[in-house]
């Protein structure tokens, strides 16, 4: 439950980041100021204070980090190893009982053993 309500949270926080870096005004450090056509300013744009955008570009791109480290966290299950998640072997199960055997209509037919001829009795020596 936790791990949905993090991954939520985090992709919130993706949208928005994205939103809040695309409505930024640029810089004005195009082609043209590097070859000295633009204004009269410093070489990479007037300095200006921190606006709400910058500011909330900071706090989204500090919970974007914290929300990938908290993802990698709560994401991970069990140890580390790859055969670590494996259920344990089953011992095989033991055959039924014979009275919860099914009764067999037909009996299977029975074959004689063969039978082999006795050796000769030994007579005693007179």
């Amino acid at each position: 439950m936790l791990y949905y309500l993090v991954a939520t949270l985090y992709v919130l926080t993706c949208m928005v980041l994205m939103l809040v870096i695309l409505l930024q005004q640029g810089k004005g450090g195009d082609i043209a100021n590097a070859f000295g056509g633009g204004s009269s300013q410093a070489a990479f744009g007037a300095r200006s204070g921190a606006t709400v955008l910058s500011r909330a570009t900071t706090v989204c791109a500090v919970l974007f980090v914290l929300g990938a480290l908290m993802l990698g966290i709560v994401g991970q299950r069990g140890p580390g190893s790859v055969i670590g998640g494996r259920a344990p072997a089953r011992a095989p199960a033991a055959p039924p009982p014979a009275s919860s055997l099914p009764p067999n209509p037909t009996p299977a037919p029975t074959t004689p053993a063969p039978t082999t001829p006795a050796p000769p009795a030994e007579t005693p020596a007179k």
